[in-house]
């Protein structure tokens, strides 16, 4: 990794980013987050994750990230609720 790599988010690499656990694939396109990892983010059986993908110079993806669905939502909701016109819960 160079030097120079940064975050689009947060800044360099280094700083901002983690590698977890290397996991594999199986032939149905299933693959297990390890107990630790799960643990310390949070996710319980039955929860729902986004997956956002992002782009690299040719096309393809170059990174792919997990994000629980309901802090997705709670993202959209606090940039278009005000511009629809729906207040915040309070």
């Amino acid at each position: 990794m160079a030097e120079n790599d940064t975050c689009s988010s947060c800044g360099p690499v280094e700083e901002c980013c983690t590698l977890e656990a290397v996991v594999s694939v199986d032939e149905r396109g299933q693959l297990v987050l390890p107990k630790d990892l799960r643990v310390r983010a949070g996710i319980a059986p039955g929860d729902r994750l986004a997956v956002v993908s992002y782009p690299d110079e040719d096309g393809g993806i170059c990174c792919i990230t997990l994000v629980k669905a309901g802090a997705v939502a709670g993202a959209v909701r606090s940039v278009i609720g005000p511009a629809i016109g729906v207040r915040p819960k309070e």
